[in-house]
């Protein structure tokens, strides 16, 4: 598949996917398509990706997090952490990425941005909830 769409992620998904990470892969997406400023669907051949991105005058187009097509989710702290200079906004990004998912995301201890499996951090509609308004509110400190 030379460039994925909406509809052939949705379909790749549904067929590789349990019906609950499907359910929140699609709440993400629909949250992905009305509030990202820009947002991509990936072009690689063995899974689907969306990435959502933020675009940011100080430093140019910042993605925030990858999805794909297999389940998981991938947080691009640290590709934020070689590009935003701001280390508030960084800091924040991670004590609320730490509370959602009560993981650790240190630079010391997450030296580099890796996919995580949907299913074994989102269990409830509230986690979906929180994580979305943590997107919402790292979009709107880069735009600070």
């Amino acid at each position: 598949m030379a460039k994925w769409t909406k509809m052939t992620f949705m379909d790749s998904l549904k067929e590789h996917c349990k019906p609950h990470v499907v359910n929140v892969i699609m709440d993400i997406i629909k949250f992905t398509e009305t509030e990202a400023e820009i947002f991509a669907w990936g072009r690689g051949e063995g899974h689907g990706t969306l990435t959502y991105k933020v675009k940011s005058e100080d430093w140019g187009i910042i993605p925030i997090f990858h999805v794909t097509t297999d389940g998981k989710i991938k947080f691009l702290l640290n590709y934020m952490r070689g590009k935003v200079r701001k280390k508030e906004i960084l800091r924040d990004f991670t004590l609320k990425l730490e509370c959602n998912f009560m993981m650790d995301f240190e630079e010391d201890t997450y030296p580099s941005d890796i996919f995580f499996t949907i299913e074994e951090l989102f269990h409830t509609h509230t986690e979906v909830d929180k994580f979305k308004q943590t997107v919402r509110n790292v979009a709107a400190r880069l735009h600070q």
